[in-house]
């Protein structure tokens, strides 16, 4: 079975209406970038960051997947999938999409302060528990964060997206202005002669090669099933 690698930004779930810290504004749901998703701002003041992203997992469980995660998804029928996303939402998921890889973390799960990638204290929130009291505690005793990549910190699944783009036959890029690293690099890991497809409204600079679907993520990839003739 040919293989599919999905690389996904913003773009992918503005459709469903949910805002990106991606933009230019430097605001995220009306919050400056600095005080909600950065070390800095969460050594300052987590009672903060832990409403704010309580807050947005309210929003999240209110949205829905959009046509264009459905059709992601769908591919699935027709090639081993892999999808690699900048969102830190599960909209994937619920659309199901059965291989996800989040570069910037999972909004549903929170984590150890101390050692974010300790598997022993993450834990995935539900809809009837998805808000995290100020305060409350990890199992190693330090205080329960956002499983949240913030800015500046490493991104730990940056090798295994890079492995999973080494070994696609077709590669697809949706909703990114392919301008935040090291997600934007993954394209460079391509092999030569493979296909690569990049669906955005907004015209993107990419290497020569790329066939470009000038439209929004749902829009996009209808047209995109009928180039595969799927």
């Amino acid at each position: 079975m040919k293989k599919i690698v999905v690389l996904t930004g913003a773009g992918m779930s503005v459709e469903s209406g949910l805002k990106t810290f991606r933009d230019a504004d430097g605001l995220w749901e009306e919050y400056p970038v600095a005080q909600v998703a950065t070390h800095e701002g969460w050594e300052a003041d987590p009672t903060l960051v832990t409403n704010f992203y309580n807050m947005l997992r309210r929003k999240c469980w209110d949205v829905k997947p959009n046509e264009g995660h459905r059709l992601v998804a769908e591919l699935e029928k027709y090639y081993d999938v892999t999808v690699v996303t900048q969102n830190v939402d599960n909209l994937h998921e619920m659309a199901g999409s059965s291989k996800v890889i989040h570069l910037h973390g999972e909004l549903m799960k929170v984590c150890s302060s101390r050692d974010v990638d300790d598997p022993r204290y993450i834990q995935m929130l539900t809809p009837d528990n998805c808000e995290v009291v100020p305060g409350t505690k990890a199992g190693d005793g330090s205080l329960l964060r956002p499983y949240i990549v913030f800015f500046g910190e490493a991104v730990p699944n940056i090798t295994l997206a890079a492995e999973e783009a080494q070994t696609a036959d077709i590669f697809i890029i949706i909703g990114t202005s392919m301008a935040v690293y090291p997600a934007a690099g993954l394209i460079h890991y391509v092999r030569p002669g493979i296909p690569v497809y990049l669906i955005d409204p907004n015209p993107v600079k990419v290497g020569s090669g790329v066939i470009q679907i000038q439209k929004g993520a749902s829009e996009g990839m209808r047209e995109l099933m009928k180039m595969l003739r799927l």
